[in-house]
């Protein structure tokens, strides 16, 4: 998946925005990292909570439904490379 520049620092708490592709489009994606929960809305037309575990792993607890590879990339670019 190719994305735009997330200008918020990985890891850190707050909004981080960029694209991703989603259903073979490109689409804006904005996350709002607050603790362990990750708020998702994507193109302003989907929303999606995820929950940070412990050993790094995400899952999704509400929202429209996410394929596992746009979780993936969404944990890289707000937690970072290394998670």
């Amino acid at each position: 998946m190719t994305n735009t520049e997330n200008k918020t620092q990985a890891g850190t708490e707050g909004m981080h925005e960029f694209t991703m592709q989603y259903g073979g489009r490109e689409l804006s994606c904005r996350v709002e990292k607050d603790g362990d929960k990750l708020k998702v809305s994507i193109d302003n037309n989907m929303t999606a909570e995820l929950e940070i575990h412990w050993d790094g792993t995400i899952t999704q607890i509400s929202g429209n439904a996410l394929p596992d590879s746009n979780i993936e990339f969404i944990k890289k670019q707000v937690l970072g490379q290394n998670k």
